[in-house]
């Protein structure tokens, strides 16, 4: 049997379930709790927000979600489409201050059944920074991927890279912004 030193993960096991549980659209739910911390969201504008992935492919994986509910990226108005769009850069030069990755993926899954596990129904861009040599033997024989650096540690970094961009909302810890 192989071990997988992961110390940061008793915050998982010794979580309660019931306050993981959103009902509801967590694209929706998350920006309107009271801590953008505890949502993990990084940064805001009027019309979208920045968070992390709970379930990384790598380090920093962030989502550039706008705040309207559809799952039809043609029915976002101009605004909409133009305040993502600004984000998503700040998001990219966020995650080059913080983290200094080679390059990113970024890309939409749109329509059903389009990706896994993903939210078909709220349009998001996914943000993955990536480093020459990321993707190793472990995938491929141990059917394992190894995440380097625990989420909440990753927020800090990042939230903070956020803080010195001219152009970027960003709450202080446990606050949410005024929108």
């Amino acid at each position: 049997m192989d071990t997988i030193f992961s110390p940061w993960r008793i915050d998982w096991v010794e979580r309660n379930p019931a306050e993981d549980e959103i009902e509801g659209c967590p694209f929706c739910v998350l920006p309107e709790r009271d801590t953008d911390r505890d949502s993990r969201i990084l940064a805001r504008n009027d019309q979208a927000f920045v968070i992390l992935n709970n379930y990384p492919y790598n380090p920093g994986h962030a989502m550039v979600v706008p705040y309207e509910h559809t799952g039809e990226y043609r029915a976002l108005d101009d605004d909409t489409l133009l305040g993502h769009s600004r984000l998503l850069q700040q998001t990219l030069e966020a995650l080059d201050r913080a983290l200094s990755p080679s390059g990113f993926n970024t890309g939409y899954n749109l329509g059903d059944g389009a990706a896994g596990g993903s939210i078909n129904d709220h349009v998001h861009a996914h943000v993955v920074p990536r480093w020459r040599g990321d993707t190793n033997f472990m995938p491929v024989i141990a059917d394992t991927k190894m995440i380097v650096e625990a989420v909440d540690d990753t927020y800090e970094r990042v939230h903070e890279a956020f803080g010195t961009l001219p152009d970027a909302t960003v709450p202080g810890p446990g606050q949410a912004v005024e929108l």
